[in-house]
């Protein structure tokens, strides 16, 4: 596998940094389908067939992808304080 198969560094970077309110439904579906495609290559590529662009991507890719787990965590987290706190106030509200 090489990486004219891959995403470019360039067309990733590009694909976040357009707003997703303004791409079609068509591209956002698209962009995760490629996206996904990408990250299964970049996971099956042995690295030493990788250039040094496409291993710093997915060692970046990697990354954000870790953080991104830690920040939904962090979201689910507030979110059921958040509707604990809100259940609680409806109970004593209506006792």
């Amino acid at each position: 596998m090489s990486d004219n198969m891959r995403k470019g560094l360039g067309e990733q970077v590009g694909e976040k940094a357009t707003p997703q309110s303004q791409k079609s439904n068509t591209q956002v579906a698209s962009e995760k389908a490629s996206g996904l495609g990408d990250k299964v290559a970049g996971a099956v590529q042995p690295d030493d067939d990788k250039s040094a662009t496409q291993k710093a991507g997915d060692s970046t890719r990697s990354g954000a992808n870790e953080g991104g787990s830690y920040l939904d965590s962090a979201k689910d987290t507030l979110s059921n304080a958040a509707d604990t706190v809100s259940g609680k106030t409806k109970e004593t509200t209506n006792s």
